[in-house]
């Protein structure tokens, strides 16, 4: 069943890009859907309303995606975080952010996968998907590695406010907006500083780009727009009125995510923050 079941999982995601071929192909002659249309009648946040937001309570489980606490903050899924369905994961990740169905049925098998779970029949605990070196991974933009804070639930507000002041552009109505040469260079620092304070620290090649995917997640379904991003990432709360920045009429696919994810990490330079990473190592540990 061991052989079986690999096969069957490597078949699968071979049929799920030849799927996301035909809804990338299929986006380049569809019309974009109107502004304010994005998110589908009857599913939450139609119009730009979103059910009530309640903050996280003591005994509910939460992980490093603030994009999915959001999601439980809102009660789009389990407010508890526990017991979600993969397939239920699937469902509420296309209506809320228009990712490509694709793409969301994509990452939720990975993820039964690394947990080894049955993504037809099984569920999960947002917790669960901070497995070290699964999907979560050291460097994070938003919080500190796991060797140094293992919850990985605890928001580092001063890596969030960082990341939300290398912003360098604006939009038409003069508010800022983060590019892919923001994120790359935060994402440098970020590794840099990462790699001397953590004496654990590891960052292979697939969560290096895991972890582009994350930023380019934020420029891409977010616009990368300051004000959208400080209510997602500080409050993991969905804005007022918000709606996805993909029209897409199959939303954001796998092969047009990568148009945004191969710059962000290619242009990366860990090299270029080495200097200010080892000056902040030696000004802690003189602290200590």
């Amino acid at each position: 069943m061991g052989i079986l079941g690999t096969l069957s999982f490597h078949f699968t995601n071979a049929a799920i890009m030849g799927w996301d071929v035909l809804l990338t192909l299929g986006n380049l002659v569809q019309s974009s859907r109107p502004v304010g249309k994005v998110t589908p009648e009857g599913h939450p946040g139609y119009g730009g309303y979103w059910p009530e937001y309640r903050p996280q309570q003591e005994n509910d489980s939460r992980c490093a995606c603030p994009a999915l606490n959001a999601m439980a903050n809102h009660g789009i899924l389990p407010r508890n975080g526990r017991g979600i369905k993969f397939t239920e994961l699937t469902r509420q990740i296309r209506t809320t952010y228009n990712f490509g169905a694709s793409f969301c049925l994509w990452v939720p098998r990975i993820a039964a996968n690394m947990l080894k779970r049955d993504y037809n029949k099984d569920t999960f605990d947002l917790e669960e998907l901070d497995l070290h070196n699964g999907i979560e991974h050291d460097g994070s933009l938003t919080r500190l590695d796991t060797a140094l804070q293992p919850n990985q639930a605890i928001k580092h507000v001063a890596f969030i406010e960082e990341l939300l002041s290398f912003a360098t552009s604006k939009d038409a109505d003069g508010k800022a907006l983060l590019t892919e040469r923001d994120m790359s260079r935060i994402s440098g620092k970020r590794r840099a500083e990462a790699k001397v304070t953590n004496k654990h620290y590891t960052m292979s090649l697939y969560h290096k780009f895991f972890g582009s995917a994350n930023s380019s997640t934020m420029l891409t379904i977010f616009g990368g727009r300051v004000d959208d991003l400080r209510a997602i990432l500080l409050d993991e709360r969905i804005p007022e009125g918000w709606e996805p920045r993909v029209r897409k009429p199959n939303g954001l696919t796998m092969i047009t995510f990568q148009f945004t994810v191969l710059p962000v990490e290619f242009r990366t330079r860990e090299a270029d923050w080495a200097g200010d990473a080892k000056r902040l190592a030696d000004s802690e540990a003189g602290r200590r």
